[in-house]
């Protein structure tokens, strides 16, 4: 009789555990359906409380007893410098103090007794002001009686509370079990026990995690539903930017590859008429970069005379010479006697004298002067082959110059129509630059045309022979969402996604298909909806929270 008694409660204790272990929230089962679940609680956050209007964006943060007002506009996310902000709190109307830019603080002594406590802020911004409103919930510190034996079994070795209570569930369990199979004598000893284990498992979850919490801090943080938590602090130091879609129609576009060439009207070579040994001009030669006028004297080339050559040369000054003699003591005497002869024969040996005088003189100068090298246009020099002493061959390119302020874009297309009614160009470091259209050839380059535009915009930076790819409209219009290429970023799994900043600190990321637009857009065509603020910078910071 009294074993069949002990079988009984034994079997009574173990229900009791089960039914604990399964008394948890209520799951929805299979045609039941509890609604969209909360955002998941952030605790590890100071208290905080947001408001929001069509102009400005605000959060008060509670730390020490003093209340840290960020306040930013709303469609931009852009700190608010300069502004006057004025609070009314339980203890009467305050005037916060600029701090940094687009932070403002006030002591809250009010803020030491937990509760609700309502806040309204007036926002004066220049010519815009704005009143905001919000709640600020400090909670109630923790009571004494949540600090007793089960916070200390929880602590014990390190374990989490919830784990402790399972380890204990299954070990009295295992007990319970033994039983059946142990004396009479012990059985009543591991009743007890069983019974303790019981009134454990039962204890209220705050009292096993009472002071196991870690403490606040404003960190950013990724939450279980994939949102994005990042203090406003943290914001400022990532400078997060957003953007309110629009909606709109824009038209198709081809991306092509494309690369920077010399405008042909500003920029020349520098070539060798003849071959000849290089010579620096005066002061040297120029380095790569340095800025030259047109005719400038770059280098100088001397002809090679060979033994042949000179005594030819030679031969040709000395009868050269005697010519000249000959019609200078002819030119003499005719000069001395102007009546006997005619005005005619004096000149005419006046001019053979002259003629004779520069033939020599350049025969000298081809022996003597060197050739000179001159700049063709203005510019900077681009590429340089000039050594003291080099030997040129006729029509070295000893330089190149370009005007750096004045390039053109190379980009074959498979569309001569292409780019004709607007292109831009995106450069592989992010920047991008203007086009305009100036030309289609009309012979096929591996089976593509080259098209030619002009860089209006954007001209900074650019080399001749850098690569780019030219985004140029063709095509039917199409409708989307043009955002910036930077508020695009690629997910885990490689689909492109972009963040929405749902409130003032939470982001939300969101799958889009996305074409390209411009150089610096990309146009979404499905997966977001205008109106919405996402983020244009710093979004790739975003997505490396964890």
């Amino acid at each position: 009789m009294r074993r069949h008694f002990l079988r009984k409660a034994v079997f009574g204790l173990c229900g009791l555990l089960a039914g604990a272990a399964l008394s948890g929230p209520a799951a929805a089962h299979e045609g039941h359906d509890h609604g969209a679940p909360p955002p998941p609680p952030v605790t590890t956050l100071a208290p905080r409380a947001e408001a929001t209007s069509a102009d400005f964006e605000l959060v008060a943060v509670l730390r020490d007893g003093m209340l840290a007002i960020h306040l930013d506009r709303f469609a931009d996310n852009a700190p608010v410098e300069g502004a006057t902000v004025e609070v009314d709190t339980p203890e009467g109307s305050q005037t916060a103090k600029p701090a940094e830019p687009g932070t403002y603080v006030l002591p809250v002594p009010f803020a030491a007794s937990p509760g609700a406590h309502d806040l309204a802020f007036t926002v004066t911004a220049g010519d815009t002001v704005d009143v905001l409103a919000a709640t600020l919930t400090v909670p109630a510190a923790p009571t004494s009686s949540e600090k007793q034996a089960p916070v200390a079994l929880a602590q014990l070795g390190g374990l989490r509370a919830d784990l402790l209570a399972g380890v204990l569930a299954g070990l009295l369990i295992g007990f319970l079990a033994g039983v059946l199979v142990i004396s009479r004598r012990r059985a009543g000893a591991l009743l007890v026990l069983g019974s303790l284990g019981v009134a454990l498992a039962g204890a209220p979850q705050g009292a096993w995690a009472a002071d196991t919490q870690p403490p606040a801090r404003d960190a950013a943080q990724r939450l279980p539903d994939g949102s994005v938590i990042v203090p406003k602090p943290t914001q400022r130091i990532l400078g997060v930017g957003t953007l309110v879609t629009a909606a709109g129609t824009f038209a198709g576009t081809v991306e092509l590859p494309g690369r920077v060439v010399p405008d042909a009207n500003a920029s020349g070579l520098v070539q060798t008429a003849v071959g000849g040994r290089l010579a620096p001009p005066e002061g040297g030669f120029k380095p790569l970069g340095t800025k030259v006028a047109a005719g400038e004297i770059l280098a100088f080339v001397h002809p090679p005379i060979g033994a042949s050559d000179l005594k030819d040369l030679e031969q040709q000054g000395y009868e050269l010479d005697q010519q000249i003699a000959i019609v200078k003591r002819r030119y003499e005497r005719l000069s001395a006697i102007p009546n006997a002869v005619t005005r005619r024969e004096v000149e005419e040996a006046e001019i053979e004298l002259k003629g004779l005088q520069t033939r020599r003189a350049r025969l000298e100068r081809v022996q003597r002067e060197p050739e000179a090298l001159r700049a063709p246009v203005s510019g900077v020099i681009a590429t340089a082959d000039a050594v003291a002493g080099q030997m040129a061959d006729p029509n070295t390119v000893v330089f190149r110059i370009v005007d750096p302020g004045r390039l053109w874009v190379e980009a074959l297309s498979f569309s001569p129509d292409a780019g004709r009614s607007g292109a831009s160009g995106r450069l592989p470091d992010g920047r991008s630059v203007t086009l305009a259209f100036l030309g289609a050839g009309m012979a096929d380059r591996n089976q593509a045309v080259p098209l030619q535009f002009s860089v209006s915009e954007g001209v900074e930076g650019l080399r001749p022979g850098q690569l780019l790819t030219v985004l140029a409209e063709a095509g039917a219009p199409r409708t989307g969402i043009a955002i910036p290429r930077s508020a695009v970023v690629r997910g885990a799994n490689g689909q492109p996604i972009v963040y929405e900043h749902v409130s003032a600190e939470r982001f939300m990321p969101i799958e889009v298909r996305t074409a390209p637009l411009d150089a610096s857009r990309v146009l979404v065509l499905a997966g977001l909806a205008p109106g919405r603020r996402i983020v244009t910078d710093g979004a790739e910071l975003i997505d490396q929270i964890r």
